[in-house]
């Protein structure tokens, strides 16, 4: 755990440099390069205190030595001028070990004060070797700090989020252990202080520990997050760190490596024009989170297990890529789903994200795929993401390892309203292999009804808008239709959006149903006259010989379907739906004569709630004229 006393260290050297370093993870990079210099100088210190000789600070590299950096004789301008230059010509020194070099690689100074400077390498000399894995927490502490590199996709993953996957995939010590888009090795870390925590009753010996070392690799394309993943293991007590800078995705240098197991927070969006990847994937697609899901798949041992977050598109999405990919999840190694809610990484994202995990083991025995549903990970899904006390990671973490208990020993496996299993037939059956685990709980219907069951696809369709073009078109409405209005504002305020008459872009009629799909409108309905029709809102497109509109729009309006699209819906950043789902929502459909003395019952019903608004409203006004007499 991180003592208070160094976490005080690490804000006050941040907030020395704000003023000058805005960007946060320029300040990484800054008190990383100051971290690495204090303690090869205080390594230097330990040999001579036990009558060895220096190791980096020797020769002609005396003169850096952070020692004499910080010498009060020295005048601030003269302080900054020897560190520019000694970090700027520290990749050269031969004494240093080559991860040392790598770290300096490209090191700068970002502003020229030297008060600044000054301050910030006092805050420095502070810290000391004598702990390294206090310093390792202290180093996770500081690239916590680090938010979203949005360009490329990346989102720092919670640490909370990282101990949960590796404590369900349960990585051993004699395993190889790859994270393929490592960023600053928050898994390999993980893993390897689980592996120690496994084996605490009887520590692993030094050759041991050195072979896991060896173990874990892990590759990022980025350079500046190779010198912080390199920078964290060595603080956690790797001497030579497996980190590459490498593309996973467009080279083929390091293909043929296998792993016993895979741990991955890969990056969810593609550079503009998508990744040219090259051809040994086993899927066609440009997008990364595709390709990486791919690779991970790929790279597996035969007995191999994995755990990868993964966004919305490739649980859902309907490109062909997204679908070949979980056809060959289901069939080679996919063994639960979890679902996270929409929050996890804010402030960063509000992007809605899952955890596959794969065991090839376990899934040639299984039949079924576990879906796991968490709606509180322990903190509340604001921008400032704090504490709380529901928490259903742990009895998810049970679940999925009773799961894959059971399949091994063919014991019974207990669920509860947290999840679900889904037979792989019964995936594989559908059109897109959708791994929602929604889409495949049935709903609960009442038995003995008197009217026969059917699908609402069976009786009505549905049509999507699209989105309004940039030009305004003027056109004059036909009579009964009505203009297109934005959902933003639904009612009779609604902002008015002119657009040509075509086959994409239909008028609304004022009696067509309409659903709204996305955001924080999901699921309300309204009529032509009422709302709006655009890319958010779905058509109902009525079977007038099944279903009558006027009650296919009460229909929608019920509790029963309003819950069903809320279940449905929650299953992106912006929770949607989509016309598929609601083909296939079961519903008691009356026949059309009842329906009509329906709609009238339900017409009066509307009557009665008027009447008791309209004297809620005149009982108010009556209070606050009382109200205004004894004000007066």
């Amino acid at each position: 755990m991180l003592d208070q006393a160094t976490k005080r260290k690490l804000d006050s050297a941040r907030q020395i440099l704000v003023g000058k370093v805005p960007d946060p993870k320029a300040q990484v990079e800054q008190i990383t390069t100051a971290l690495i210099y204090k303690f090869m100088d205080d390594m230097d210190k330990e040999n001579e205190e036990v009558g060895l000789k220096t190791q980096f600070f020797v020769n002609d590299w005396k003169k850096f030595s952070w020692t004499k950096i910080l010498d009060n004789k020295l005048s601030g301008q003269d302080r900054l001028d020897l560190y520019v230059q000694a970090i700027t010509n520290m990749p050269k020194n031969p004494h240093i070990p080559q991860l040392f070099r790598n770290i300096f690689k490209g090191a700068f100074l970002p502003y020229n004060d030297p008060r600044t400077l000054s301050l910030f390498l006092k805050e420095i000399n502070e810290f000391n070797y004598e702990h390294s894995e206090n310093l390792g927490n202290a180093f996770e502490y500081l690239l916590s700090i680090l938010g979203s590199q949005g360009d490329a996709g990346q989102f720092r993953t919670p640490r909370h989020i990282i101990d949960f996957i590796v404590e369900v995939v349960d990585p051993k010590k004699n395993e190889t252990i790859l994270d393929p888009a490592c960023g600053t090795a928050g898994f390999l870390i993980s893993a390897y202080k689980h592996i120690l925590k496994r084996n605490k009753e009887k520590a692993l010996t030094p050759d041991e520990k050195l072979k896991l070392m060896n173990n874990l690799a892990g590759y990022d394309i980025s350079p500046d997050m190779v010198k912080l993943a390199l920078v964290n293991m060595y603080l956690h007590g790797f001497p030579e760190p497996k980190i590459h800078e490498y593309d996973s995705l467009t080279s083929e240098k390091r293909w043929d490596e296998t792993f016993d197991v895979i741990l991955a927070n890969p990056p969810f969006m593609s550079p503009s024009g998508g990744i040219v990847p090259h051809k040994r994937f086993s899927v066609k697609a440009n997008r990364a989170e595709i390709l990486f899901v791919d690779y991970i798949v790929e790279h597996l041992n035969l007995g191999g297990r994995a755990g990868v977050v993964v966004p919305d598109g490739v649980v859902n999405g309907i490109t062909t890529a997204s679908k070949i990919l979980r056809k060959n999840l289901i069939e080679n190694g996919l063994h639960s789903v979890v679902s996270l809610p929409a929050g996890v990484f804010n402030p960063y994202s509000g992007v809605k994200t899952y955890i596959l995990f794969l065991d090839k083991t376990i899934s040639k025995l299984s039949k079924s795929i576990l879906f796991v549903r968490v709606d509180n990970d322990g903190y509340d899904l604001g921008t400032n993401r704090r504490e709380i006390e529901k928490n259903d990671l742990p009895e998810a973490a049970h679940l999925i390892k009773n799961f894959k208990k059971s399949i091994s020993s063919k014991e019974k496996f207990i669920l509860n309203e947290q999840a679900t299993t889904v037979e792989k037939t019964k995936i594989l059956e559908t059109s897109d292999f959708s791994l929602s685990g929604e889409r495949y709980v049935e709903q609960n219907i009442t038995k003995n009804n008197k009217y026969p069951l059917v699908l609402l696809g069976d009786v009505c369709d549905f049509e999507g808008g699209s989105q309004p073009p940039k030009a305004k078109f003027i056109y004059t409405p036909k009579e009964g239709y009505v203009k297109f209005i934005q959902i933003r504002d639904f009612g009779t305020n609604g902002i008015e959006t002119y657009i040509p008459i075509s086959k994409k872009n239909r008028l609304c009629k004022t009696d067509d149903v309409l659903i709204a799909r996305y955001g924080a409108s999901l699921g309300r309905i309204c009529t032509g006259l009422e709302g709006a029709y655009n890319v958010a809102l779905l058509k109902t497109i009525a079977n007038e010989g099944k279903i009558l509109k006027e009650y296919l729009y009460y229909l929608l309006k019920s509790s029963y379907i309003q819950n069903r699209i809320l279940q449905l819906g929650n299953r992106a950043a912006q929770a949607g739906i989509r016309p598929n789902d609601l083909k296939v929502t079961k519903i008691y459909l009356p026949s059309i004569a009842e329906q009509k003395n329906i709609i009238s019952s339900l017409k009066k019903e509307e009557g009665q709630i008027k009447d008791y608004e309209n004297k809620i409203e005149e009982h108010k006004e009556n209070i606050d004229r009382m109200i205004q007499k004894l004000c007066n």
